[in-house]
């Protein structure tokens, strides 16, 4: 799909204000469990610095700081940053470009993204630019959508799920359209096996994936050689 920067976060400007309650609506509350186990996936200590990258209004952020870690957001939308700004000021956010952080080199000794990745127009670049700022021997956590391993639930979830999720956004979510682009751009994302693929290709090491509600999102992990 194409996937023009400027567009896109002005679509995620759009769904900022409800964009928290209506994740976990469409998600029937599995939200919170992926941010757990995102966080239970990279293996965080006390002292530790965590990049949180599409972090939007930092709930995922907010979620990795339970470890006692220092965790940093950061969005390219301005929108979701104000909104989480309102909703956590005590999170640090920042507006920041996945191709182009603004960060040094080796600063983390973690790098996640959640529901992001896929929204990147260069998806590999960033993974590169992810590992730029993480220090050798740091992880990398990629939780996102991915494709259900059971036949008869990745019919029901492709078939029925995907197409109602934009008729039950325009009851609950302030820019409903935004979700016709996110049931469309599910399925044309890489599966579990390919994605792996991508994340070695980027320069990751020790690559492996979890599957979470039968396959409906993916945990990936990476370590930087």
């Amino acid at each position: 799909m194409e996937k023009e920067p400027h567009e896109v976060a002005a679509m995620f400007d759009g769904v900022a204000e409800k964009y928290d309650r209506t994740n976990t609506v469409l998600a029937l509350g599995q939200d919170r469990m992926w941010r757990r186990c995102t966080r239970e996936a990279l293996d965080l200590k006390s002292g530790e610095r965590v990049l949180d990258l599409a972090a939007g209004t930092g709930v995922s952020t907010q979620e990795l700081a339970r470890s006692g870690a220092t965790a940093i957001g950061a969005d390219f939308s301005v929108g979701m940053l104000r909104a989480g700004r309102r909703a956590r000021p005590s999170v640090p956010l920042v507006a920041a470009d996945a191709l182009a952080l603004p960060f040094a080199d080796d600063s983390f000794d973690a790098v996640t993204i959640s529901f992001g990745l896929r929204n990147i127009v260069d998806p590999a670049a960033a993974l590169r630019e992810m590992a730029r700022v993480t220090r050798p021997g740091g992880r990398l956590v990629v939780c996102e959508f991915s494709h259900p391993v059971l036949p008869p639930f990745r019919l029901v979830y492709l078939g029925i799920v995907l197409r109602t999720l934009p008729v039950v956004a325009r009851r609950v979510a302030s820019n409903p359209d935004a979700y016709v682009y996110l049931a469309e751009s599910i399925p044309a994302w890489p599966d579990q096996e390919a994605l792996a693929g991508v994340i070695q290709q980027a320069g990751w090491a020790k690559v492996a994936w979890r599957n979470l509600t039968g396959g409906v999102v993916a945990l990936h992990r990476a370590t930087k050689p």
